[in-house]
């Protein structure tokens, strides 16, 4: 299956059903530029349309079947309007490339008004003068490609958004056989022993990616000769640099059993419960919405982010993380821009867990006045609507220090399923996390005295325990001449950084007391 032939199904098809049913301004929202121009040219020629393509290096120029034909001095975005508006006669079709660039410029601006509207008169005509059983006549046609989602208010009115769709399951099927068989057939791929199971686990590995983006990383998969089960990782570690480089979505690696968390027994008794609800078999039969998310409200450092990794870890669920402050952009509109692809992307990808980190810092303008022109507002309520809106398995985890930054809208059933309370950790959870830490820089535990450890720890939280432990290794490693695997410590170095910390609960007694209060009673403890 050729790759341009793909975007069939990808949402492309409703370019041709808004040209066919009258509307005389189409915009196609894409970073795909050339498979998406490749898939509306056909659907233009197929509605009898001559196609028409305009960009300011080459101006106008015919495309299509008998392309060629080159327009003088219309490189400037007005004089290639000008140049339309004076066809309305004929059935063209004009295709700009990245013209919302250019739509500053007032005279651009008016001249876009104009043809449009032309377009809109003419269609209309053709309309009421049709004959009941003659052709249908289509009038000209306007096609905006760009690479951003914004253009001015009064274009938004008079035309219609259409953005593709990420390829489906059976679409990124289609592209590994296909790219296999190319890159076999090139002889750079001469071995590929990809099991049935393995190809469905590729194809769980390239949702969220565009076609070409899926292409690229199965061709550079297959470069070393082979495409087998060993192989898949290269897919994930590609996948995870795309991602990262788009700045806004980013792959956060969980631990590998829950035995590697202590403590919050409540919240992973509950996830184990709701587990069952992203089995499609028992949703139907009792008639069950997937989990929806969490909030988690708590102490800085007693575990919040730990807790986002358990649920990904418990589920056996990939875990991406979203950074508010990576959406904001100095352009108007791309920051909306970059919030709805993300969300997009990550419904996309699922089943997934959505980790949206301090959403508190993220949105802080939407709890009160706004000081950036409403901007915050208008993406918390995308975000919100979202939230209650969308019926893909995405599990939204959102931490949160500061209750008093929340927004109240936040905290309104139907958009989390529970809000839980990651409090300082108890006796027992201080045990498993001195346990687990001391564990991990290979001490044995044995040794160590852990009642009198988690007697001087009370009122820390696990990142302070953990940060105890990893002071007296340094301090060990400093007077035992180097920090190789020999090193030890005992129970007595702990204590010593242990009573060297002023822990958070002591610094801010007043707003950790605060909290826990406004907690109680709204809460579900964590642990």
């Amino acid at each position: 299956m050729a790759l341009d032939g793909m975007l069939r199904g990808m949402g492309l098809e409703s370019v041709k059903k808004h040209l066919e049913a009258g509307h005389s301004c189409v915009r196609v929202v894409t970073l795909e530029e050339g498979d998406v121009l490749t898939e509306v040219v056909g659907q233009v020629m197929e509605l009898g349309l001559t196609p028409w393509l305009w960009s300011s290096v080459h101006g106008v120029r015919r495309t299509g079947g008998t392309s060629g034909e080159v327009i003088a001095k219309t490189e400037n975005p007005a004089a290639a309007l000008t140049w339309a508006m004076q066809r309305w006669r004929e059935p063209m079709a004009l295709i700009t490339l990245d013209m919302a660039d250019r739509l500053e410029d007032p005279l651009v601006l008016r001249a876009l008004r104009e043809l449009i509207e032309t377009f809109r008169v003419q269609a209309r005509a053709l309309s009421s003068q049709r004959v009941p059983g003659e052709e249908k006549q289509i009038g000209p046609r306007l096609v905006m490609i760009d690479h951003k989602d914004e253009v001015p208010a009064a274009i938004g009115a008079v035309s219609v958004r259409c953005a593709p769709e990420l390829p489906d399951d059976e679409a990124l099927m289609g592209i590994l056989k296909s790219t296999a068989r190319r890159m076999h057939g090139s002889g750079h791929l001469r071995q590929a022993g990809l099991t049935a199971g393995g190809q469905r686990r590729a194809v769980e590995i390239m949702r969220g990616l565009t076609a070409r983006q899926a292409e690229q990383l199965l061709v550079e998969a297959c470069m070393d000769g082979s495409l087998e089960e060993n192989d898949l990782s290269k897919l994930f570690a590609g996948k995870r640099r795309l991602l990262e480089d788009s700045g806004v979505l980013e792959f956060v690696d969980s631990p590998a059993s829950m035995d590697e968390i202590g403590g919050l027994s409540r919240l992973k008794a509950w996830l184990r419960k709701r587990e069952a609800g992203f089995d499609p078999k028992v949703r139907e039969s009792a008639g069950l919405m997937p989990p929806r998310g969490l909030l988690l409200l708590g102490v800085q450092g007693a575990g919040k982010s730990l807790a986002s990794k358990a649920i990904a870890t418990g589920w056996k669920r990939p875990l991406m993380k979203l950074d508010p402050s990576a959406l904001f952009d100095r352009y108007i509109g791309e920051s909306e821009r970059r919030l709805r692809e993300a969300l997009r992307q990550a419904e996309a990808m699922s089943p997934v867990v959505l980790w949206i980190d301090e959403i508190e810092k993220g949105f802080a303008s939407a709890a009160s006045a706004s000081v950036d022109g409403g901007l915050s507002r208008r993406m918390f309520g995308t975000l919100l609507t979202w939230m209650q809106e969308h019926r893909a398995p995405v599990f939204t985890v959102a931490t949160a220090n500061d209750i008093a930054a929340l927004p109240p809208e936040l905290l309104r059933k139907g958009r989390f399923d529970e809000i839980f309370f990651v409090d300082l950790p108890g006796e027992e959870a201080r045990r498993a996390i001195l346990e687990i830490h001391l564990r991990k820089r290979r001490q044995d535990v044995k040794t160590f005295d852990l009642a009198a450890l988690i007697g001087a720890s009370a009122g820390f939280s696990g990142a302070e325990i953990e940060q105890a432990v990893m002071s007296a290794l340094y301090e060990a490693a400093s007077s035992q001449g180097g920090a190789g695997e020999g090193v030890q410590i005992d129970t007595r170095m702990v204590l010593d950084e242990i009573a060297r910390t002023k822990p958070l609960s002591v610094t801010m007694r007043e707003s950790v007391e605060q909290l826990r209060a406004w907690a109680a009673e709204r809460c579900v403890m964590a642990d």
